[in-house]
């Protein structure tokens, strides 16, 4: 039996955050890229006229990781802005089964590189 599933997606979202563990990095915001895979209970068919509440609003994904932020709050870790964002929206929507939060360091890439985290919040 196979059992469907669908995932949500809001990818490189760049922001600006307060984040750092350094004194070059803790006193300006440092631009981060942020992505947003979710994944919400699936509805049992997705016929043309089906409402937007029988999904979520991918805006909502990209809200947790801009508004959502406290403002003048400095994280120290990326990983405290990744949880952040997860819990957003574990509280938000019941339907939620997990949030994954990649962010990417922006500012040390020296090269092509991309420099970051993934965090991975499944509902309790």
């Amino acid at each position: 039996m196979s059992v469907d599933r669908l995932e949500l997606e809001v990818h490189d979202i760049e922001m600006p955050v307060l984040t750092g563990i350094y004194s070059e990095e803790t006193h300006l915001p440092q631009p981060l890229r942020i992505s947003i895979t979710a994944e919400l209970d699936c509805a049992p068919l997705y016929a043309p006229d089906t409402p937007l509440s029988a999904s979520k609003n991918y805006l909502d994904l990209k809200r947790a990781a801009t508004a959502a932020l406290p403002e003048g709050v400095h994280f120290t870790l990326i990983e405290a802005v990744a949880d952040h964002i997860c819990e957003t929206l574990l509280l938000q929507d019941a339907r939620l089964r997990w949030v994954r939060v990649k962010i990417v360091k922006l500012a040390i890439a020296e090269g092509r590189e991309s420099i970051g985290i993934t965090l991975t919040r499944h509902r309790r």
